[in-house]
């Protein structure tokens, strides 16, 4: 098939680069966000260049030039690997066989931004990826194929995203794209009554709350591991949390250190404790909470949260 690739970023290279690789279908042109001022450009926009693939970069897809453009390429299908800009039904459909898009959830769950973190954020065991032909809604369109994901107790965002959801996702880009050339892609309508929408998980979601269960507690910190990263504070200043454990035991008051030893500071919260481990203190980089506690010297009784 002649296809259209829309990506940006290391997911978007990785399908693209699958793609090539497999070498069955002609990619007629790149489509990937504008170059931002002052930012590094777009690994997929350097590779594609490299690789000789025509880069296209348009601000909307309402515009009539870009809409006659895409036109002019005759494509097949656009496979939309990671997109932040929205592609209007005109644009879409294209392509013979419209367009399919890839989301990192089980849709309807988790539908919009920050699709990974919530699944582990909500004490989840299990999440996902699908691909489906996506209409003018968000993220509601019939659905493709999908992949189930375990989620272990000890994963936080980084590894479910580049072990499991990244390798995954790349070997379903390529599944997709068979299933559509086959002429046999499902178009399963999605049930809207189970939709599920989060929202960004940013820095005011992050904040922790040390009354809250030791389970949700360590839920928001593997969660936002390693963006943005759960927070509290220390003195005043801003503690970002990232690797830690979570502990039965229980002493003294949530948010108050009850323990420091070489593996780390016990901080206690609801019906358990928190071991923390790495840490990045104010606007320093990710180091050993045992290092921040030489500089500071971190003590039993200290509180967090103050």
């Amino acid at each position: 098939m002649r296809m259209i690739i829309m990506g940006q970023q290391a997911f978007g290279k990785a399908a693209l680069e699958a793609i090539l690789n497999k070498g069955e279908d002609e990619v007629v042109a790149l489509y990937c966000a504008p170059d931002a001022e002052g930012k590094a450009i777009d690994p997929i926009k350097t590779f594609a260049e490299g690789e000789g693939i025509v880069v296209k970069q348009p601000e909307n897809f309402t515009d009539e030039k870009v809409l006659l453009d895409m036109e002019a390429l005759r494509a097949d299908l656009c496979v939309m690997a990671y997109v932040t800009i929205f592609v209007p039904e005109r644009a879409r459909s294209i392509p013979t066989y419209g367009s399919i898009c890839f989301h990192p959830s089980l849709l309807p769950l988790h539908r919009g931004p920050s699709s990974i973190n919530w699944p582990i954020i909500w004490g989840a065991r299990e999440t996902g990826l699908s691909y489906f032909w996506p209409n003018d809604g968000l993220d509601e369109g019939e659905v493709l194929l999908q992949k189930k994901i375990d989620i272990s107790p000890n994963d936080t965002l980084g590894s479910i995203y580049f072990d499991k959801v990244f390798p995954i996702g790349i070997d379903a880009t390529i599944e997709a794209i068979d299933l559509v050339r086959s002429g046999k892609a499902p178009k399963i309508p999605q049930d809207h009554s189970k939709a599920t929408y989060e929202g960004w998980c940013n820095q005011k979601v992050a904040q922790i709350e040390w009354n809250r269960s030791v389970g949700e507690v360590y839920n928001l910190i593997r969660g936002c591991n390693p963006q943005p990263g759960a927070w509290t504070t220390l003195n005043g200043e801003t503690l970002q949390i990232f690797d830690c454990e979570k502990v039965d035991q229980c002493s003294g008051r949530t948010g108050q250190i009850s323990e420091a030893s070489d593996n780390g500071v016990l901080v206690t919260a609801g019906r358990g404790s928190i071991l923390v481990k790495r840490v990045r203190f104010g606007n320093g980089k990710k180091i050993l909470i045992t290092d921040l506690g030489v500089e500071n010297k971190l003590k039993v009784g200290d509180k967090f949260g103050t």
